[in-house]
């Protein structure tokens, strides 16, 4: 682990804004972040739950490299707690998941080995990956050195200095907006303010799409100001509107409509240039 990825004080957390006081040998909300003998460790470091290449698109990225694969790498561990999660199995598990050992260096040497099959880099996605910043800090420098790529799947729910710290290895992220108003966030357990600074920070410096999924009864309503205030950033951000399936604590909500997807996204439209269905 590298120390240059230290966002920790003490007890606190610093590394997303819940700040967690975390006691002796107790976790902080992600379920990741442990106090060992006062140190607060990513427990986390180099535990995997998934591995698979995937198309770029799944991600989903539409415009960074269309038709590329990338090498996608999960964990464990979320600082969310969405109730409509669609991966909750290992982003909110309520016991660590089987997970497999690997080294950031044998992450690089495999995503250079499927380079032959079109792989362009690692993403890190799955559950939220920001939890376990300092492994996926020591394997996007290494990704970067060996020049592939690094694309980020993340809530955007991170501090201003560590979200700095990484970017200048990000050449592309995934941001879940998850709604757009603040008692839509305490919900899912975060702030709008703090996902949006991070969109826009990304946005100056790698490439950037957004997804939000599209709940029933929920934050419909809140799509045409989504829009609005991506165009404000950048009218060709692209924005994924996709479609809800029950899951978690929404096992027994409806599917989202196609109608209502498909219509939310016309209105989205009028805004932004580029605009995406999914999960349809």
């Amino acid at each position: 682990m590298n120390n240059e990825a230290k966002f920790w004080d003490g007890q606190t957390c610093h590394l997303c804004p819940h700040e967690c006081q975390i006691p002796e040998n107790h976790h902080g909300i992600c379920g990741v972040r442990k106090n060992i003998n006062g140190q607060l460790i990513a427990e986390s470091y180099g535990e995997i739950t998934s591995l698979a290449l995937d198309p770029i698109e799944k991600k989903p990225l539409y415009m960074f490299h269309p038709g590329a694969k990338i090498l996608s790498v999960g964990s464990y561990g979320c600082n969310f707690s969405c109730p409509f999660c669609q991966n909750h199995g290992i982003a909110m598990p309520k016991a660590k998941p089987h997970t497999e050992k690997i080294t950031p260096q044998q992450l690089v040497e495999l995503a250079q080995k499927t380079t032959a099959q079109g792989n362009i880099g690692v993403a890190y996605t799955y559950n939220e990956p920001l939890v376990g910043y300092e492994f996926v800090y020591d394997c996007a420098k290494l990704i970067k050195n060996a020049e592939l790529k690094n694309i980020l799947i993340t809530n955007g729910f991170i501090n201003t200095e560590p979200l700095q710290a990484i970017l200048p290895y990000i050449d592309a992220m995934n941001i879940d907006l998850k709604g757009f108003n603040d008692d839509f966030y305490k919900k899912v357990g975060g702030k709008l303010d703090a996902v949006k600074n991070t969109i826009t920070q990304a946005s100056k410096t790698c490439h950037v799409e957004i997804t939000t999924l599209v709940i029933p009864n929920e934050n419909e309503s809140h799509v045409e100001d989504i829009a609005k205030w991506l165009a404000s950033l950048d009218p060709c951000i692209p924005l994924h509107l996709s479609r809800f399936f029950p899951r978690n604590e929404y096992v027994n909500h409806s599917p989202t409509p196609h109608e209502t997807v498909l219509g939310l996204a016309e209105v989205a439209r009028k805004y932004l240039k580029n605009v995406f269905v999914g999960n349809m």
